[in-house]
Order: structure tokens, then sequence, then C-alpha cells
């Protein structure tokens, strides 16, 4: 089984099931009229008796992820404090969550050329792995720190907007291949410095970057510090304006 034709059954199985969570919040009729299906469809797609293709299969998926998907369980769960921030523990730890933000990827970046996964430690890793496993594909990790018994390292540096703090990535000079195709993943993006330099290491490997995937992005600033190729696809899940 190729690995398109396999992506392409993973979609339609996770469109089923996301069809059938929401079939407990909405009527077939209401479901009929937002995803302009007709009921008797609907019906058969939801009881199993046939799967849609991979087309119909997207279109359904795009309109229910709207409804009840990854996206409002987000905002459910967002909660900034008086300073500005949130605590992401609820997030990076919820394996629902992380299933969901899986197949959302699955769904975004399903016929693309991905090859590898890309992510810094730590709070990005939990869900590069479960992307890396719905994309079928490796997982590479950049750490603050030198592991003892790797022979060689890509190196980053960066300064952390508004902290004056420096941070070194090390990434294992063999984690990508220069014919690599790398996604990177990250569970959030707030100034888009580390992206930046996750994107810099792919440069730096002479591999290429085939996307940007992140749960949560706050504000639109970042997307100034991103380098990408034109026609790299960048996938949030939800955008959350930064509180003043």
């Amino acid at each position: 089984m190729s690995s398109t034709h396999a992506e392409n059954l993973k979609l339609r199985l996770m469109t089923i099931e996301l069809l059938k969570t929401a079939k407990k919040q909405y009527t077939y009729r209401e479901l009929s009229t937002k995803t302009d299906l007709p009921v008797t469809v609907l019906s058969r797609y939801a009881k199993g008796h046939v799967l849609p293709n991979a087309a119909r299969a997207k279109q359904l998926w795009d309109v229910l992820t709207k409804l009840v998907g990854l996206e409002a369980e987000l905002h459910r769960i967002i909660r900034f404090n008086q300073d500005g921030y949130f605590d992401n523990t609820s997030i990076v730890g919820d394996y629902n969550i992380l299933k969901q933000a899986a197949h959302h990827a699955l769904a975004t970046f399903a016929g693309k050329r991905v090859t590898k996964i890309l992510t810094a430690a730590v709070d990005g890793v939990p869900l590069a792995t479960m992307v890396a496993n719905s994309l079928g594909v490796n997982l590479a990790v950049a750490k603050r720190a030198k592991e003892v018994g790797v022979p060689a390292f890509l190196e980053e540096t960066y300064v952390l907007r508004g902290s004056g703090v420096t941070i070194t990535l090390y990434l294992p000079k063999n984690a990508l291949k220069r014919r690599d195709s790398v996604l990177v993943v990250d569970d959030m993006i707030k100034t888009g410095e580390t992206q930046a330099a996750l994107v810099s290491l792919v440069h730096k490997a002479k591999a290429e970057v085939s996307g940007i995937f992140s749960l949560i992005a706050i504000g639109d600033e970042w997307q100034k510090r991103l380098k990408l190729p034109k026609r790299c696809p960048v996938e949030v899940v939800t955008k959350v304006k930064p509180k003043k």
C-alpha cells in the first residue's frame, strides 16, 4: 500500500469518527444543511455502511472540524492570567487533544511530501511524536544541550524576544538528510524565534521545509520572522490575540 493511499484511508476513517462525534450534537437534517450532503448519505457514512472517497472526506472534515473539532476545544481550555500568560500543560499532556491534532495535521498535509518531523524540546515533543506517528515518518528533536555520545551537531543561536536570553538549539547532524522534506511542529508559536531557528536548522542540513504546524499561535507578529519558501504551508489550529 502506498503512503498516499494509506494517508487517504486514514483521513476517510478519521472523518467518519468526527461525523459520529458531530451526530451527538446535531441531527442529520442539521448536518445536511451544513455539509450540503443528503441525509441518507450522511447516515450511511455514520453507520459505517460506506466510506467517503478522499475528496469528499476532506470536504466533510473541513466543515465538521468547525462544528465539533479541535479549535473549539482549545478555545474552551485557553485561559490567560493577569500577566498575559496561559498554562499549556493541560494541552500538551492531553492525549485526546494530541490525537485530534495529529488527525488535523494528517488532513492538512496528506498528499504532500513529508519525510521527517522536527520540533524543539520540550513542550513540542508530545505533539510532534503524535504527528510523526500519524504521518508515518521519523522524528528529530532539537535540544538546548549537547548529548554525550553524539559526534556532531548542527547549531542555531537566537535571542528570545523581550527576555534578553540567548538560546542555542542543538540537532544531531545525522538527524536530517539532504533530501528530507521536513515538517516543523510545535505546540505553540509566540514570537516565532524558536520556529525560525528550527527552519534555519533545516536549511543548514540542506533539507527542505515542507510546512509549519502548530496548535496555537499568539497574535501574528511571528509571521514576519519565518522566512519560508513560497507556497510553504503554515497551519495553525487556532490563533488567539495577545493580552495587553
